[in-house]
């Protein structure tokens, strides 16, 4: 999608015509029309950036399961957990705290089974996205650095466990900048705040105008997103003047950022009052394609909801939409029954694998990476034989890849026969962040950014591509 101005329409002719009215116009009108005759404009942190190589793909469409999904119930069969439910195993470190721990092996709640061409094995806990496996790279040996939500959420957005730093959806957008101005780079759909709250799509010491858009599900997504005054062009006209003027004050402070920043919200919040309602809109979709993603028509809620309006935003030009499912209460953290497992697969399950089969039968999927994720597993064991739950595990857990780049209909790493250490090829977050950058045309090492004396990266000082799931 070719990038456009919210502020072309007839501006020359407009700023022209009040010449006359003022002394102090004639320099700065000379000033805007030999801008707009197609001088670049040096303050612009949203402008297109060239990728570092080729790209495979053009966006991603992150989907986030706050809480940590179990592992070892849903992409990671493991035999012996059903052979050798009760029995005993000796673990070195428990819920954080180091020790000799004997903890008791835990039976899975649902079956696994063949799916796909592949082969690849899928529980039926999420039975509509198995069947989507021949495009799915599934990943069973993914490693975090923390067994806490704050910090685990924290990392595998941006790469810190331990302070801000820019969620991974910031570094995208400053890395390539906007391709459609009317719309933020960047999109978070989310019902209810996730552990870690706002910092999850946070641009922390990135120009703010990089950070995250919050829309939230429901009858009003964006709030003030209709225009105050009558008319489009009237405001059209106010905003095309008050934008020049602010260019000239911000070429004096050339190092304020936040003013940079705000500058920058005023131009998107116009174009999103041009294309947002757009994108709700979903009148025109059809039943076919709204009973694929499982969504009655005229709802505004659910993951379904999310899902759709996801592939309009990636129609549309969006480089990284996240959509998270729950917030950080009634989420996949599962400590007392893992029964609570199933309702929230329910409400993401068809929506996911609707997704899929729309970008595929769009030829959308060729160029949208989809990453499916969570913050860490759940222990294969409990320190009870009755106990109903699991808890927080992050030594391995699993998460998939789809579309752009990604080898469809394969596996790679493994965790060992409990599920409870990576048994080969672990995946670390760092690794997992420099991979989705690699697709994007990034190259993680160099995508850096001066703040305090040294230079920042989402990998910070590790990360590898794992070109083993490159297709």
């Amino acid at each position: 999608m070719k990038p456009s101005s919210a502020f072309d329409s007839s501006r020359r002719n407009f700023l022209r015509s009040m010449v006359g009215a003022s002394a102090i116009f004639p320099g700065l009108i000379e000033e805007l029309v030999a801008q707009d005759a197609g001088r670049s404009n040096p303050f612009d942190p949203l402008a297109p950036r060239p990728s570092h190589h080729g790209a495979k793909a053009k966006r991603v469409i992150f989907l986030y399961m706050s809480g940590g999904v179990s592992h070892v119930d849903s992409w990671d069969h493991k035999p012996r957990l059903f052979t050798d439910a009760g029995k005993t195993v000796a673990v070195g470190e428990f819920q954080g705290r180091k020790g000799d721990f004997k903890m008791w092996v835990k039976k899975p709640q649902w079956t696994f089974a063949r799916h796909g061409r592949c082969g690849t094995e899928a529980s039926t806990l999420f039975p509509h996205i198995a069947g989507c496996v021949d495009d799915l790279c599934v990943i069973r040996s993914m490693k975090s650095d923390h067994t806490n939500h704050y910090e685990a959420t924290l990392g595998i957005h941006t790469g810190s466990f331990t302070f801000a730093r820019p969620s991974i959806g910031s570094w995208v957008s400053y890395g390539l900048g906007a391709e459609n101005r009317n719309l933020p780079s960047y999109i978070v759909i989310a019902p209810k705040t996730p552990y870690a709250g706002s910092q999850v799509w946070a641009s922390d010491f990135l120009p703010g105008s990089h950070q995250g858009t919050l829309v939230v599900p429901g009858p009003d997504p964006v709030s003030n997103i209709q225009r105050r005054v009558a008319t489009s062009r009237m405001q059209e006209l106010e905003l095309g003047l008050m934008a020049r003027m602010n260019q000239r004050h911000l070429a004096t402070r050339p190092e304020d950022s936040l003013l940079t920043a705000r500058i920058k919200s005023f131009e998107t919040a116009f174009g999103m009052q041009m294309e947002m309602p757009d994108v709700f809109d979903l009148a025109k979709e059809s039943d076919a394609t709204l009973k694929l993603y499982g969504l009655e028509r005229g709802s505004t809620k659910g993951f379904a909801w999310q899902c759709l309006v996801a592939r309009r935003l990636a129609e549309r030009g969006v480089r990284f939409i996240e959509l998270i499912d729950v917030g950080s209460s009634d989420n996949w953290d599962a400590h007392g029954d893992m029964l609570t497992h199933t309702p929230l697969a329910k409400n993401v399950d068809q929506a996911i694998a609707g997704l899929l089969l729309d970008l595929k039968s769009r030829g959308m999927l060729e160029d949208t990476l989809v990453v499916w994720t969570t913050e860490f597993g759940r222990t294969p064991f409990n320190n009870a034989a009755d106990a109903k739950g699991r808890e927080h595990h992050h030594w391995v857990f699993s998460s998939w890849l789809a579309g752009a780049g990604v080898k469809p209909g394969t596996v790679y790493g493994a965790s060992d026969d409990y599920g409870i250490e990576v048994a080969n090829n672990p995946v670390h977050v760092h690794d997992f962040h420099a991979t989705i950058l690699h697709l994007l045309g990034l190259n993680h090492e160099r995508l850096t950014f001066r703040h305090s004396g040294r230079d920042y990266r989402l990998t910070d000082v590790a990360g590898n591509v794992v070109n083993g799931i490159l297709s």
